[in-house]
């Protein structure tokens, strides 16, 4: 089966909108040339469903898939918050106050909006403006009003882009992680899709050739009683043959069961009702795949997700890193400002501008210590593992290739030793009819070839699946079968 169908489809992450107080939900959406309307009813009350369609309707309704998009809504949010923190941060305050001394009663409203922000290079900008209004039985009505504005650039820790954005670059890649992570959980999803499917066609093939076992157990039984009757056999001798019978007709009622369970779990992942009667009507064609390790490799380091998952958490213990090795420095920051004050009836006006600098020197701080050695262990942990995910790849690589190389291999062996069997069974058939033979031989071919199908059926699933699972190493699975992740 080739691995490039015309699979086309759409997974919308379910977006966010506000109505009221209302969080409204929006469901993935798919989209696929090869329509469901492949889907239907046929006169045993199954349902016809080809791969292509079962992994259609796994990215539409599996538990999984959707929540694995509705997570992706908290987690969009994080980077959205990651992001505003450099963004003007606005604030308003408002106060009412009323007093009572031996004197006086006063009623006193005050408003104060301010606005900070804080800069990519870890400049904090701070202003804020103050009015208020004073209301006194004796002392009559007063106004004051002023603004203040106040600049701090740190110059030692906390300095520069790099430390300053580390938190936005650490949102960004766990971001970048959640993606993969994503891609990651939907792959998986496909190929047990596939797998489950090719269970299905298993159990139905196992199915097939147990209904012929038990077919062609009947016939003998026929042709020992027309021997009988011919007086060129035995009663006795059909008891073997009445005895095949009975065991092909324990082994059809085992693959019946088998055919249940495999529809069962295929319904259950697919999110639809479990008494449907779904039937695999897929072709088990295989075609040879060659595959070069070293192609495979290069292509493995850029898409598959768990190896790039590891980077990324590399990447984030070297800017953790950094930002303990900066927590070591002293605080020193340059600080400038201005104020202005303004009171009425008095009419008083005062204006202030100050500019300097603020050390603090932390003296017996081991905490700050202790996050340092944490980061170090953490980002040596770190290089060690992306050492070790590298590696795994590599074996996992390298196996996938070789069990394509190998299955192949035992594909061919296994269609060569069907088509022997198909024949040493005629041919005893045929020597039975003629007396040369035996229900003990026709019997022993009879199991050969239940054996040899059994056998060139799993070869050919095999095959199948060690594509499938060479696609999941190498991170290939939503490419090969045309699934977009808009995220």
């Amino acid at each position: 089966m080739s691995k490039l169908l015309a699979l086309s489809c759409t997974l919308m992450l379910p977006s966010l909108a506000m109505a009221g107080s209302e969080l409204k939900i929006f469901q993935p959406e798919f989209q696929s040339n090869s329509t469901l309307s492949a889907l239907s009813l046929t006169e045993e009350n199954t349902v016809d469903i080809e791969l292509v369609d079962a992994i259609a309707l796994t990215l539409r309704h599996n538990r999984s898939i959707r929540s694995a998009y509705l997570t992706r809504i908290a987690q969009k949010f994080d980077l959205k918050v990651a992001r505003d923190q450099y963004a003007p941060q606005l604030s308003i305050k408002v106060s009412y106050l009323r007093n009572r001394n031996h004197t006086d009663r006063y009623r006193q409203t005050q408003l104060k909006p301010a606005v900070s922000q804080l800069t990519p290079y870890g400049t904090r900008l701070s202003l804020d403006w103050a009015y208020a209004e004073t209301r006194a039985d004796v002392a009559g009505r007063r106004f004051n009003d002023g603004a203040n504005f106040l600049i701090i650039q740190p110059l030692l820790r906390g300095a520069g882009r790099a430390i300053a954005s580390a938190p936005l670059r650490q949102a960004q890649l766990t971001e970048q992680f959640n993606r993969l992570a994503l891609k990651l959980e939907v792959a998986q999803v496909i190929t047990r899709t596939i797998t489950l499917y090719r269970s299905l066609l298993r159990a139905q093939e196992q199915l097939r050739i147990a209904q012929e076992g038990l077919l062609r157990a009947k016939q003998l039984v026929e042709v020992n009683r027309a021997l009988i009757t011919a007086g060129r056999m035995a009663a006795v001798d059909i008891v073997q043959a009445e005895a095949e019978v009975a065991s092909q007709t324990l082994a059809r009622e085992g693959s019946r069961n088998y055919l249940q369970q495999s529809r069962l779990a295929l319904a259950q992942l697919l999110a639809v009702d479990l008494s449907t009667a779904l039937r695999a009507v897929e072709t088990l064609e295989a075609q040879p795949l060659r595959v070069n390790t070293d192609q495979a490799l290069r292509r493995a380091e850029l898409l598959q997700p768990t190896y790039l998952m590891q980077r990324v958490a590399r990447e984030q213990a070297t800017i953790d890193l950094e930002v303990a090795k900066d927590a070591q420095l002293w605080n020193l920051s340059l600080i400038g400002g201005a104020s202005q004050f303004r009171e009425r009836p008095d009419h008083q006006r005062m204006w202030e501008h100050y500019v300097g600098l603020e050390l603090e020197v932390p003296i017996d701080d081991l905490s700050r210590r202790q996050t340092l050695v944490w980061a170090q262990v953490g980002a040596a942990q770190q290089a060690l593992n992306q050492a070790e995910s590298y590696q795994q790849l590599q074996r996992e690589v390298i196996n996938a290739v070789r069990d394509i190389e190998v299955s192949w291999r035992q594909l061919k062996l296994a269609e060569r030793a069907l088509e022997l069997s198909k024949r040493k069974v005629n041919i005893e058939r045929e020597k039975l009819g003629a007396g040369r033979s035996t229900n003990f031989q026709v019997l022993s071919y009879e199991s050969d070839l239940r054996y040899a199908q059994s056998t060139h059926l799993d070869a050919t699933l095999d095959y199948l699946d060690s594509q499938s699972a060479l696609d999941h190493v190498v991170g290939s699975t939503l490419e090969s079968w045309g699934v977009e992740l808009n995220d």
